[in-house]
């Protein structure tokens, strides 16, 4: 593992705060002071942060910014899995908390945590979601009013809980939902005539996604962002 990964999956620091600690020399790496942010740590290498021993926390939380053409699935049965985008060592009993289709992109949580998931997934948390969705087809007045009334979905009897939306462009919007229907936004879409092109989720409750991360990176959560769940 990378000693910059390490460092932030030890401490809950920041990629930024990991680098600013190694240029003023307070990492050491078997006492040698000022190693490179991208050293390979090797079983048994003690690294110190200020003199401090740093270990791995017993529990992982992480953010991952899922790139299109992955699946949330821990194996990588039907295609290549989110978890080989983690580094082996952070790879054991993790689990996701809130799937995204293979083609959509965002915020994806995973922990090897089974309660604090489950807070996430449960329906009675009713833990909003926001997505920017962008459509096939310009949105017109009546779709964004059906959306935020509630849609009846194909095949079901209970119409939608009302969504918040907000129209970014004639294709473009960002949708706020309160639960977590099988393809529910694809299928909200279709319900009021139109297409998903695009779907990329930014935030699940109060977390959203860093900025800093590009497609694929994750990093752990700080103990601020855990305890929003």
């Amino acid at each position: 593992m990378r000693l910059d990964f390490f460092i932030a999956h030890a401490t809950g620091l920041s990629r930024r705060e990991v680098r600013i600690l190694l240029a003023r020399g307070e990492i050491t790496v078997n006492d040698e002071l000022r190693p490179k942010a991208n050293l390979q740590l090797q079983p048994g290498q003690a690294v110190r942060c200020r003199g401090t021993l740093l270990s791995l926390p017993g529990q992982r939380y992480l953010m991952l910014h899922k790139p299109a053409g992955v699946v949330s699935s821990t194996s990588d049965r039907d295609g290549t899995s989110v978890l080989q985008l983690i580094p082996a060592e952070l790879r054991r009993d993790l689990h996701i908390a809130g799937r995204l289709d293979a083609d959509t992109t965002g915020l994806l949580l995973l922990s090897s945590d089974g309660q604090w998931s489950h807070r996430i997934t449960s329906p009675k948390s009713s833990c909003s979601k926001v997505y920017r969705v962008t459509t096939a087809r310009p949105l017109t007045g009546e779709m964004i009013g059906q959306l935020r009334s509630g849609v009846l979905l194909r095949g079901e009897e209970r119409p939608t809980l009302p969504a918040q939306v907000e129209q970014l462009d004639d294709c473009c919007l960002r949708l706020t939902i309160d639960e977590g229907r099988y393809h529910q936004v694809k299928r909200m879409l279709a319900a009021v005539g139109n297409h998903v092109e695009a779907l990329h989720r930014e935030r699940i409750g109060l977390l959203a996604l860093d900025p800093a991360l590009a497609p694929g990176e994750h990093r752990a959560l700080t103990a601020e962002e855990t305890a929003l769940f």
